[in-house]
């Protein structure tokens, strides 16, 4: 089978990449632009090419057919209207890349399934993903377009550590909070719901849909079946660590009131996604892709992810003052109004 990736080096979809390179059956092909090709794989077709210039792209694909077309880079309407234009009628299938943050929160029932309603009044990043999929739902409905419809949600990999809320330049000042032993921040109580999938699992799941045609036409959720609570996903953290973790609890609406202060967008994250208890119900997926599983529960993942952003300290390691600070003002705040009532 022919495909084709578009993005190819992300948290999701390098692990896709590899796993397909890994087998003799398909004939790999990346279109990106080719800022970190050397850490794709060396059996693979790549076309340099920045998706959003949709004639220089349509020049170098020439006439070439695809069994599949893997869009991950895709995030607002204009851009899954242009890949309708340049690959309708030369894919057999065209997946693309949503988001579990497009479902309702709260939803009616807290088990979540691909027939949960879609609305995010919190978030514009669902809003664009769910009128994504809409069109390319129109698109298949009018005019047999193959889509499938991919909804992860908290995927991770071994350069990346799950937390609940970090600053704008990524998790690692919340781990090394947690080894100078300051407060953690957690949203609510820390006893809602989450599910992290480490990326090779996802992996599975994803390349199981690939060629399925009874995948054409449907959304998928595709998510590990291990569900924590956010203070399970911190302590495990901290176990890893070998450190103690002090939580902090702040509702959400707390968070989001006192980051939008300092330019944290908490609200969408926090108030549209995290802080709503959400367990997955998976029937859809292994029913299409028997073979999926959860192979690297969490105390294995962030021991994995652990073992690798210790040991390279400039890719990981990227300090965050400001999140710091704030962080601690935070968490005086409350400790000054526990005091005062």
């Amino acid at each position: 089978m022919r495909v084709l990736m578009i993005g190819g080096t992300g948290t999701i979809s390098a692990a896709i990449v590899r796993r397909l390179a890994a087998e003799t059956d398909w004939e790999l092909w990346v279109l990106n632009r080719g800022n970190r090709s050397s850490e794709l794989p060396g059996r693979i077709t790549q076309i340099t090419a920045d998706i959003h210039n949709e004639t220089d792209v349509a020049e170098k694909l020439g006439d070439v057919r695809f069994d599949a077309v893997c869009d991950f880079i895709s995030f607002h309407l204009e851009d899954v209207e242009r890949a309708w234009r340049l690959f309708r009628g030369r894919t057999g299938q065209y997946l693309f890349t949503s988001s579990a943050s497009a479902y309702h929160k709260p939803p009616a029932d807290y088990r979540v399934s691909e027939a949960t309603a879609l609305a995010n009044p919190w978030w514009q990043y669902s809003r664009d993903k769910i009128a994504c999929e809409e069109y390319l739902m129109d698109r298949y409905r009018q005019e047999g377009f193959p889509v499938t419809i991919v909804r992860p949600s908290h995927t991770y990999d071994e350069r990346h550590i799950p937390t609940g809320l970090h600053g704008k330049r990524g998790f690692w000042q919340v781990i090394q909070r947690m080894r100078e032993g300051k407060p953690v921040l957690v949203h609510g109580d820390g006893t809602s719901l989450w599910t992290v999938t480490f990326n090779t699992d996802f992996a599975v799941g994803y390349t199981g849909l690939l060629g399925n045609p009874r995948a054409i036409g449907e959304a998928v959720q595709i998510t590990g079946d291990e569900t924590l609570s956010w203070n399970q996903i911190y302590e495990t953290i901290a176990a890893a660590l070998g450190v103690e973790a002090r939580l902090c609890h702040v509702s959400s609406e707390f968070l989001a009131a006192a980051g939008k202060k300092y330019g944290y967008d908490f609200a969408g994250s926090l108030l549209g996604d995290k802080s709503v208890s959400v367990v997955f119900d998976n029937t859809r997926l292994h029913r299409l892709v028997p073979e999926m599983t959860t192979s690297v529960p969490f105390h294995r993942g962030v021991r994995i992810a652990l073992d690798y952003i210790l040991s390279h300290p400039a890719e990981c390691q990227i300090p965050d003052p400001e999140f710091d600070a704030w962080c601690d003002r935070v968490a005086a705040a409350l400790d000054r109004a526990q005091q005062e009532i």
